[in-house]
This record gives structure tokens, C-alpha cells and sequence, in this order.
């Protein structure tokens, strides 16, 4: 059966669960409840779920590492569930990119975010996909790290929000598409809301 998994950095506990760093969190478990898998549960290095759907074994994983040993969970659940690196995606914050941009790559290099220099460093390999999340940079030298650590301001929560129902759509199409096609729909720098039950019902009808 055709394997993918999902794995969304960020930082385990309520504390950071809004907080920029935790998009990829977000919407890995966006994902999961779109595909109406069930609820995650605890495991070596991650929380977890799984779920058949359509001919493809989905498993969504949320690192409870912290970001900076994030290489951890994705090493461990490569090696046990026998994953090819064109098998797994990690989904990451990334500054960058401005609030409401995506950006999907089937390679690349950490480009100084702590949790993808660790994955890559883990898996001895930068050659996996990757969906990066655009959180902007509007923080002064220095406050890097205050800001990733903090929520988005209400302005910027509506437009993350209106990106999720695209990310999901670009997950699923490099889920049955490949990595080539969803990039040529991933990769916009803005996206207008589709209607709440479009991506479902797009991959349903491929």
C-alpha cells in the first residue's frame, strides 16, 4: 500500500501551540481531522495518528522533541515504518516567506531553521520534501526568537487561516499527484479561499 507521512514541526504544550513556530504543527493536525483520522496518541518521540483512506496509508506526526531535536522523531519513524525519503514531508515555519505564502520543495538546504538542520542531520540526507509556511520577519536584529515564540497578530491569524484549506489541498496533491504537479500548484505567493469542502471532494473525484 502507498505510504506518506505527514510531520509538522513545532513544540509540544499548550504554551507554544498558537505560537509562529507551530504552524507546521497546525496544520498536520489540520490535516488529520480533514481526513477524519483518529485522534493522535502518544509515541516514541511524537505524538501520532494513522489512517486508511483512499488506497494510501496516511501517518501524521507531531515531534514532541522540541524544534531543535525535531531529527529525533522524523529518523526514528523513517527507519520503523520503512519510509523512503520521497515518502515523508516535513511541514515547517519559515521567515522568509511572508504571512500567506507557502513554498513546496522536494529538497534543499536548512537555510538556518534549527529544526531542519537537525532532520538533515539525522537523516544524513537533504534530499526529502519539505512545505515550508510563510511566517514573515517583522521582528528588530535580534528578536528572532521572541518572535517565532509568539502568536501571530490578529491580522496575520486570518490569513494563516485562510492559507490552510490551500496547504491541505498541496499536501493531498503530493499525496496522489507526485511532487512535480503540486508544486505547480503550491508554489503562488497568495491563495483566495476555496469553499471549506473543496479539497475533499477535489481528491475524491481524482
Amino acid at each position: 500500500m502507498k505510504k506518506r507521512a505527514f510531520f509538522g514541526l513545532g513544540n509540544p504544550g499548550e504554551k507554544y501551540a498558537l505560537t509562529r513556530h507551530n504552524v507546521g504543527y497546525r496544520i498536520v493536525q489540520a490535516l488529520a481531522a480533514h481526513l477524519k483520522a483518529p485522534a493522535f496518541s502518544v509515541g516514541r518521540y511524537a505524538s501520532v495518528s494513522q489512517h486508511t483512506w483512499r488506497g494510501v496509508q496516511w501517518y501524521f506526526f507531531l515531534p514532541t522533541t522540541y524544534m531543535n531535536l525535531s531529527g529525533d522523531a522524523v529518523a526514528y519513524w523513517r527507519e520503523k515504518l520503512s519510509l523512503e525519503l520521497s515518502e515523508l514531508i516535513v511541514i515547517t515555519d519559515e521567515i522568509q516567506l511572508p504571512v500567506g505564502a507557502m513554498r513546496l520543495t522536494p529538497k534543499g538546504s536548512h537555510g538556518g531553521h534549527n529544526g531542519l538542520s537537525h532532520i538533515i542531520h539525522r537523516l544524513g540526507s537533504d534530499n526529502f520534501p519539505r512545505l515550508r509556511i510563510g511566517i514573515g520577519k517583522d521582528f528588530a536584529r535580534g528578536g528572532q526568537s521572541e518572535y517565532v515564540l509568539s502568536p501571530f497578530t490578529p491580522e496575520q491569524e486570518a490569513i494563516f487561516q485562510s492559507l490552510i484549506p490551500h496547504a491541505l489541498d498541496c499536501l493531498m496533491r503530493w499525496t496522489t499527484e507526485g511532487i512535480n504537479l503540486a508544486m505547480n500548484f503550491c508554489n503562488r505567493r497568495r491563495h483566495s479561499t476555496p469553499s471549506p469542502s473543496s479539497t475533499r471532494e477535489n481528491f475524491e473525484s481524482k
